[in-house]
């Protein structure tokens, strides 16, 4: 096959096969033509082989402190990183609504702990994210540890309306235990015994939640006090062990109030209340007239 190859000249367009060659005379429109198409096909933007300017995006972020509420022994938790404010775009936007999951054994710095508290970011000031309960769950270990053979397994899960609007569902879990003096191996439980058990355990999730608020439902559910509760409770029914909340979640909240957050980042035990001295005067002592007011 022959290469065809073409060259716009001012005047003529020369038509250079390969082997042969041949002028040929066109008019000024095909010219104009011929020349736009080989300007346009061999116009390349830049140069071949240009590399992009690296930019690195850690430039265009800052670090916010994120602090939890003070219901936990640890307040400063951590840091996390967000764009800076750019035209429309601002920085506490970005944070708002971001949820941490942090281990309750750095909250209280303890090295037992085997829940998983998890914290929502729902106002900024200055520097500092403030943080609100947003839910609760086991670690998967201990979920996994406390599951027996030869046991049964008694699950309840119930929604509850705190004092102050929220709404939570709470799932308990509990299992039976052998008596003192059980030669049997196995110790199963009847479905009359498991569904009185399950209505121990919703009837005392109902009482301890519905009469307190956020703040009070967290440092209940800190030393898990509604488990033992329980625990006691279903003692006559059936032996229990390993009785826990095992997962906390909201539901609904009410409408965001600053004063409100305000109140769960305040430690009422930093406040000390002063008595005052009884001063002892005459029965017949007047306060001395004052001359202006």
């Amino acid at each position: 096959m022959y290469k065809l190859y073409i060259r716009v000249m001012p005047i003529r367009l020369v038509l250079v096969m390969q082997g042969h060659a041949k002028m040929v005379k066109v008019t000024c429109y095909y010219m104009r033509m011929a020349e736009y198409i080989a300007v346009s096909s061999h116009h390349r933007d830049g140069k071949k082989g240009a590399k992009k300017k690296v930019v690195d995006p850690f430039t265009r972020k800052e670090w916010y402190d994120i602090k939890a509420p003070s219901m936990f022994n640890v307040q400063h938790i951590g840091k996390t990183l967000v764009n800076r404010t750019q035209g429309t775009k601002i920085a506490s936007e970005g944070l708002k609504g971001r949820v941490y999951e942090v281990s309750l054994g750095d909250l209280n710095n303890a090295e037992s702990e085997f829940r998983k508290m998890r914290l929502i970011c729902e106002d900024v000031q200055g520097r500092t994210c403030l943080t609100n309960f947003h839910g609760m769950r086991l670690t998967r270990d201990k979920l996994c540890s406390i599951v027996k053979k030869w046991h049964t397994l008694i699950e309840a899960n119930v929604a509850v309306k705190t004092s102050d609007g929220y709404l939570l569902r709470l799932f308990c879990i509990g299992f039976t235990k052998k008596n003192a003096r059980q030669l049997k191996k196995t110790s199963y439980a009847k479905s009359s015994k498991i569904r009185q058990i399950r209505a121990k355990m919703v009837e005392y999730m109902q009482k301890e939640v519905q009469g307190s608020d956020l703040k009070d439902v967290c440092h209940k559910l800190v030393p898990d006090s509604i488990g033992k509760d329980i625990e006691k409770a279903c003692s006559y029914i059936y032996p229990l062990q390993d009785v826990c909340i095992r997962k906390v979640k909201i539901l609904k909240k009410p409408k965001f109030e600053i004063g409100r957050l305000m109140e769960m980042h305040t430690d009422v035990s930093t406040f000390t209340s002063a008595e005052g001295e009884k001063i002892e005067r005459p029965d017949d002592y007047e306060p001395p007239v004052q001359e202006s007011v």
